[in-house]
């Protein structure tokens, strides 16, 4: 295999750079450079030469080979962070043989071609790399700390031990078998069962904290739904006007309220027009409305005109002109806004508490199929033996896809590529 190398920070200026070095040359990549290492998951400061050539003193760490984020032996090289010793450093490793720049994300395919990471580990390291609130951060780190795989390995031994007493049964069918082996099959499978029924339940929710839930601003025109959303963005996110319909189309502002990524939808006036493009932009307010994860309906005095669901917000509109205040909020003056933000995040704060380990849609995919072939194996167990041990294995398959055991060869080349070179 190749010695790959790679900038594993952020391109640029900075305090201090780091480059990884991955392979079976590494170490001699890294004493070419520093002269000598420091032993294995040890550090030492050494000058880098080129030749003769002085190119920095560097903190340099030596990772020996299975003990190592790739599973290779690895040398990494802590930089000053400028763009010329970066750049000095990169080129000497490019001139020697044996040697290439990594591929995108191919740090992590390494880890996980040498069993160091299961893909759902890797999935979950994508997931941290790119996260943007403190919610994120947590669920990713439970995906990349392994809670998948440990489910999953569970479920695996479970299901193992089902199949395993059910074909005992066919192998003896023409003697007494002296336990009947069904109460226990038809334990273990429930309990999976059971299991797999949670998580896809919480699935929805787990998506909603990676990707980011969204919260539609509705109400009639002119009833300062802009400028609360501009008050909430603290910029002008929207044009505001006292001309109603001004909002023709559905802004977007991404937030983080409470630790969790928001997305505020600023709608068009909800009213009948004849007006053909603000018509366009009533239709697509409603249609955003209705598929938010919650709304907040600003009111003047007049009922919502959409159907309000249970977690959905009601204040009234312009709290500025009222004489009571009670329940309102003003986008003008921030009078209200504190609690509207509290309201948001406790209201979606409930719904990410019930988030499963299913984060993506390929995890839920193999929860279903999971599923519903032992769905299949409960109707059997008692009837026909070689069919239900049949539906277990391809359960037992459908969760092995959950950590990349099998069939995912074609998800890694889309997977990697969301990664930068240095990882």
């Amino acid at each position: 295999m190749d010695t790959i190398f790679a900038l594993a920070s952020a391109p640029g200026k900075a305090g201090v750079a780091v480059i990884r070095i991955s392979g079976p040359q590494a170490v001699a990549a890294g004493t070419r450079l520093a002269g000598s290492l420091p032993p294995p998951r040890g550090t030492a400061l050494r000058v880098l030469r080129d030749g003769g050539a002085v190119l920095d003193q560097a903190l340099v760490l030596h990772f020996a080979e299975k003990a190592s984020f790739t599973g290779e032996a690895v040398v990494e090289l802590h930089l000053h962070g400028s763009v010329a010793v970066t750049s000095a450093v990169l080129r000497a490793l490019a001139a020697m043989p044996c040697l290439r720049m990594a591929d995108p994300g191919e740090f992590t395919r390494r880890a996980l071609e040498n069993g160091r990471l299961d893909l759902a580990q890797v999935e979950g390291l994508a997931d941290l790399i790119d996260a943007e609130t403190e919610q994120q951060r947590k669920q990713a780190l439970r995906v990349l700390s392994g809670e998948v795989g440990a489910l999953a390995d569970g479920w695996r031994r479970d299901l193992i031990r089902a199949a395993a007493l059910i074909e005992a049964t066919i192998d003896f069918a023409d003697e007494d078998v002296p336990v009947d082996v069904t109460p226990e099959v038809t334990a273990l499978l429930t309990g999976v069962l059971n299991d797999l029924h949670d998580q896809i339940a919480g699935a929805s929710a787990a998506e909603r904290v990676r990707n980011g839930f969204e919260v539609a601003i509705v109400g009639a025109p002119n009833v300062g739904k802009s400028t609360l959303l501009n008050a909430l963005a603290g910029r002008e996110a929207a044009i505001t006007s006292e001309i109603a319909g001004t909002t023709r189309d559905v802004i977007e502002v991404r937030m983080d309220i409470g630790g969790l990524a928001v997305t505020l939808l600023d709608t068009a006036g909800l009213r009948d027009t004849d007006d053909p493009v603000e018509r366009i932009g009533v239709a697509r307010a409603r249609d955003r409305a209705n598929a938010a994860d919650l709304r907040v309906f600003l009111l003047d005095g007049n009922a919502p005109d959409l159907d309000v669901q249970p977690d959905d917000i009601i204040l009234q509109a312009k709290a500025d002109l009222r004489v009571d205040r009670q329940g309102a909020v003003s986008g003008l003056t921030g009078e209200g806004i504190d609690l509207l933000l509290s309201e948001v995040a406790q209201r979606l704060s409930k719904r990410a508490a019930g988030a499963g380990i299913a984060t993506r849609e390929r995890h839920l995919a193999a929860l279903q199929r999971s599923v519903m072939t032992l769905d299949s194996a409960l109707r059997l167990v008692a009837g026909n033996a070689d069919l239900a041990a049949d539906d277990i294995r391809t359960a037992t398959r459908a969760l092995d896809q959950l950590v990349g055991r099998v069939d995912v060869e074609d998800l890694l080349d889309h997977i990697f590529a969301s990664f930068c070179i240095g990882k």
